[in-house]
Parts: C-alpha cells; structure tokens; sequence
C-alpha cells in the first residue's frame, strides 16, 4: 500500500469517526469541552495540592500525617457521597451537577485563602473536593459513556488528557504560588475556575436520544438492512437502544465482575493518590529540590500521561481492557519503588515516566470497562456504589505514606507497602471476567447500527 493510499484510508477512517452522518457528532464538541473543564481543574486545584501542603507545611508547621488527613477526609466523605452523585447525575443530567461543582470548588478556592487553622483547612478542602468531584470526573464520565460506544476508550482518554495537560501547567501555577504567594494564587484560581468552567459545562448534554441522536452518532437501520450492509461489505454492530442489556445498580452487585473492577481500582488509587499528595514534599525535603524543580518533574509525569491516555483510548477500543490494567499495574509499583530509593535524577525521571503512562493508559479503561460490562442506563449509579470501594484506596495511600514517613523519616517504607499492595492488587483486574447480560424482559428490541469498515 503507498503512502498515499494510506493517508486516504486514513482521512476516511477520520471522517467517519468525527463526522458519521455528514456533521460534527455532538458527543466531540462535549469531549473536547469535557478536557478544558479537567484541565481548568487540574491546573489550578488537583495537580497543583502537592504544592499547596508543601508551602503550607512551610507556614503553619503541619505534619505529613496531617496534611494526608486532609486529603483522605475529603476523599472518604466523596466517597460515602458517591451513591447520592451517581442518583443526582442520572436524575438531572450531568450539565446541572457540573454547575454546581464548579461553583463550590471555585468559592472554596477562595475560602481557602483565608484559613488560618488546620480545622479551617480541612473544612474548606472538604468543600473544594466535593466541589471538583460533582465539576468534573464523574459527570464527565457519565455524559460521555452514554454518547460513546464504539469511540468510548478514545473519547475518555481525550476528555483525560485535559487533566494531563494541567500537569504540564503546574509549573506556572507554582511559579505564580512563589512570586505572588499562595493566598492570592488561591483566590484568582477560584475566579478563574468558574470564568472558564461554568460556560464549559453549559456544553454537556445527559443522554444522546433526549437529543435526537444515538451512540457515537451511526444511523439506525433495520436488522434487514444491517444483513444487507453486511453482503456489501460494511459492519453492523446490534445495540439496545432501550437499555434492555443494561444493568440495574442490584444486578451490577450482584456480580463478581464489580467487585473485582472496584477493589482493582481502589489498588491502583494507593499509589495515585499518595503520589498527588506526597511527591513535591518527597523531591523538596528528603531529596533537596526546590518547588520549581519539584513541579518540573509532574510536568514529566503528566506529559507521559498524556502518551499513556492516547495510547490506552487506542489500544482499550481494540484490547482486552483487563489485561493493560494489569499490566499498568506493575509499572505503577515499579515506578513508586524507583521513587522510594531514588538517590539520582535518572530514578525519579524514571518514576515519572512509568507512572506517568501508567496513570494515562489504566485511566479511561477503569470507566470503559465498567460501561462495557454494565451498560449506560444506571452508570451514574453503578459508579457511585462503586466509589464506596475505590475511594478505600484512595484515602488508604496518602494516610499510609504520610504517617510512616513522620515514623521514620522519609517515604521508603509507606512507599514500598503501597507498591507491594497495589502489585497484589492487579490480580483483581485478572479475575474481572465480563458478567453475561441480564434477562431480557419482554418486549425489548435491538436496533442495528453500522458504520463502514
């Protein structure tokens, strides 16, 4: 095949992918929006807290253990929350409960640059936490899921690489954080949160057939035609569009398949979330390096995320989900065990580049997957339930890390134990085989959909 043929079949491949009926699909423009909120978010709150507990460290002379308390507080209480979410993100779509996130993360934001006791800042970062929960991953996740099917992997893995690409911003904020200082930066990011992230939520939508259109934008034709497209060479996919293979939150726990999924992520978020919270104090006190430098490796980090989360949203849509999971997993505890020891450069741009593709590759694939095996109908409500479970890894790893290294002196150990758990923990990906589809009830119909090969 020549270049040129290549690059043909590669526009066409593009153009049915963007443009399926002769237009834009929606569901991009809600991608593409759906990264600018994360990268908002990121920027300015999520990548940025390591660099929030080191200057605040500084200030009041808080422990690590405290600082980590805050974090997993906040991450324990969204958790709990997580049924409540996933109920208010299926009842009243996406776009409303965004609204509200961003409002409450920017105002806490703003708060926050008034604290002046730990019980101050626990309360006002509970309040940012919820605020970037209800403003950003889950909703987001539950708009796209419902437009996607067969783009799914590719289309989370885009919104994702927003979230990625505030990383490689970090180094802005903290310079801005060292100049200004960070009670002023903290106030200008809540302003600056709600200018950007209020009319980018406007852009979400719930369901595509509120909307007049279907998954990924293909027409519905009938099971004749669909056998006719097929002798014509094209592909015809059967989907049902009235959510009769859909599961309910009841049949979705009742399978080994969510509990495997969850505790598998709840194993990943050890390490995910110890590093958010500990990695600039890690670099700056038991290592030496100063913020600037500290925030130039999570811009490595995230700018190997961003190659992960391209690679993962291919290679997710094509590959058994299961196993890449799997596979990130070791390079995960790989790179905190190189983190743990570094006693160079060279090791902790090796951590940053393994967890980095890691972190971008596993990503979308922990909410395909769960979309995959359970359906769209409930998967506001099915991921809620689920966050009881995750979020154990997610308060676990920073609590874990912080207080051992106020016992010791430094990360080695806490880092170690979480790298040993979350290896052990991918063995649960393993065994999250996919659930046979609930008894279909009478009456219930699958529409064909195709799309050219």
């Amino acid at each position: 095949m020549t270049g040129g043929q290549s690059g043909s079949r590669l526009r066409v491949s593009l153009d049915a992918t963007l443009r399926p009926q002769g237009r834009v699909f929606y569901g991009w423009w809600m991608v593409g929006a759906a990264a600018g909120v994360q990268l908002v978010i990121a920027v300015l709150f999520n990548q940025v807290f390591g660099t929030y507990a080191a200057v605040l460290r500084s200030e009041f002379g808080w422990s690590r253990g405290a600082l980590s308390g805050a974090f997993s507080m906040a991450r324990l209480e969204s958790g709990m929350l997580g049924p409540v979410e996933g109920w208010l993100l299926d009842k009243f779509g996406p776009r409303n409960v965004m609204l509200i996130g961003i409002v409450l993360l920017g105002g806490g934001l703003i708060a926050f640059a008034f604290i002046q006791s730990l019980l101050h800042f626990y309360i006002v970062y509970f309040v940012m936490a919820v605020g970037g929960t209800l403003g950003g991953f889950l909703a987001i996740t539950v708009s796209l899921v419902s437009w996607f099917n067969r783009h799914r992997s590719k289309a989370l893995a885009i919104a994702q690489i927003g979230f990625a690409a505030g990383g490689l911003l970090v180094p802005i904020t903290v310079a801005a954080i060292e100049r200004f200082g960070w009670r002023p930066v903290s106030i200008a990011s809540g302003v600056l949160i709600m200018v950007f992230g209020l009319p980018l939520s406007m852009i979400m939508r719930h369901r595509p057939e509120l909307y007049g259109d279907t998954p990924d934008g293909l027409p519905i034709i009938s099971a004749a035609d669909a056998q006719a497209s097929r002798s014509h060479g094209e592909v015809a996919r059967t989907v049902a569009l009235d959510g009769s293979e859909d599961f309910t939150v009841g049949q979705a726990i009742r399978t080994p398949g969510f509990w495997y999924i969850s505790l598998g992520h709840a194993a990943a978020l050890l390490i995910v979330s110890a590093v958010m919270v500990h990695v600039s104090l890690h670099l700056t006190e038991n290592m030496g390096y100063t913020l600037t430098q500290a925030s130039g490796f999570v811009a490595l980090m995230t700018a190997m995320q961003i190659g992960g989360q391209i690679s993962g949203g291919i290679l997710g849509d094509r590959f058994d989900k299961r196993v890449i999971a799997t596979i990130c997993m070791f390079f995960h505890a790989l790179a905190l065990v190189l983190l743990a020891f570094a006693s160079s450069t060279l090791m902790v741009v090796a951590f940053a580049v393994l967890h980095g593709w890691a972190w971008g590759t596993r990503g979308p694939l922990m909410q395909a997957i769960r979309a995959d095996y359970f359906g769209t109908t409930n998967f506001g409500k099915i991921m809620g339930v689920s966050s009881l479970i995750v979020t154990l890894g997610n308060t676990t790893g920073p609590i874990v890390a912080g207080v051992l290294a106020d016992r010791t002196g430094d990360y080695r150990m806490g880092f170690t134990i979480l790298a040993i758990g979350a290896l052990l923990g991918s063995g649960f990906f393993l065994a999250a085989k996919r659930p046979p589809p609930p008894k279909q009830t009478a009456g219930s119909f699958d529409e064909a959909v195709t799309t050219p090969r």
